[in-house]
C-alpha cells in the first residue's frame, strides 16, 4: 500500500510503502469497541469513597438508655440512619473496573484502526520531524512546532503525533498546542488513535511500529 510522504513545509516529496500486515486490515467495529471499552475501564481512576459506620469517627457510647425514655432504641450515633453517620451502599475506592483483553485482540484492533486512518486519508507521513536546535537556556519553541503543523493538511484539526522515540524537544514544543498530542510509536493504542482525527508519523516511526507489533 503506497502513501504520500511530506516534508515539514507541507510539500509532497515522494511515496512510501506501508506494510499490508498492519495498514490493510478489514475493520471489525465490534472488536474495536470491545478494546476501547476495556482501555477506558483500565484508565478509570476511582476517587469517590464513603465511610461505613465502622469507619466514621465517634459513636463509642450508647446515645441513651435502652428503655424508659419513650424514644426508639439506638446503639450509636454513627448508625446510617443518623445525620453524620455511616453511608450504606455508597461508592468505595476498592471497586475494580479493569477488563482483561488478550494481546492478539488488542493488536488486531490497533491494526484495524491504523488501516482505516490510511484508507480515509487521515494518516500523514513525514520524511522527518525535527525542530531547530535550541540552547540549554532556551525552552523548546511551541511557535516553531505550530508553524510546522500549519503547513500540513491536518492544520486546525485534532492530531496525534507518533514519534519513533523519546524526543523531549518535540514533546515539550507540542504539549501546549490545542488538540495536539504526542506519543511514542511503540505505545500506539486504539483509544488514543480514535481520540484524534489525524495521525502524523515520521517515516522512521513506521519501522518502529512494524518491529514492535508484528513480533508480538
Amino acid at each position: 500500500m503506497k502513501i504520500s510522504v511530506y516534508n515539514q513545509e507541507g510539500k509532497e516529496t515522494g511515496q512510501t510503502l506501508l506494510p499490508k500486515e498492519i495498514f490493510d486490515i478489514k475493520i471489525n467495529s465490534d472488536l474495536v469497541h470491545q478494546v476501547v471499552v476495556s482501555q477506558m475501564a483500565n484508565r478509570r481512576q476511582v476517587s469517590a469513597h464513603t465511610k461505613t459506620r465502622a469507619e466514621v469517627r465517634g459513636g463509642g457510647r450508647k446515645p441513651w438508655r435502652q428503655k424508659g425514655t419513650g424514644r426508639a432504641r439506638h446503639g450509636s450515633i454513627r448508625s446510617p440512619i443518623w445525620r453524620g453517620g455511616g453511608i450504606t451502599f455508597g461508592p468505595r475506592n476498592e471497586r475494580i473496573f479493569k477488563k482483561k483483553i488478550p494481546k492478539k485482540m488488542k493488536r488486531k484492533a490497533l491494526f484495524m484502526v491504523l488501516s482505516e486512518k490510511a484508507k480515509r486519508n487521515l494518516l500523514f507521513v513525514l520524511d522527518d520531524l525535527k525542530l531547530p536546535a535550541v540552547s540549554k537556556q532556551e525552552k523548546p519553541k511551541t511557535k516553531l512546532m505550530a508553524e510546522i503543523l500549519k503547513q500540513l493538511p491536518c492544520k486546525g484539526q485534532s492530531c496525534l503525533i507518533a514519534l519513533p522515540g523519546m524526543d523531549k524537544v518535540i514533546i515539550l514544543a507540542a504539549r501546549n498546542i490545542p488538540k495536539v498530542q504526542t506519543i511514542q510509536a511503540k505505545d500506539l493504542n486504539v483509544l488514543d488513535l480514535l481520540s484524534f482525527k489525524y495521525l502524523l508519523i515520521p517515516k522512521e516511526a513506521i519501522k518502529i511500529i512494524k518491529e514492535t507489533f508484528l513480533k508480538q
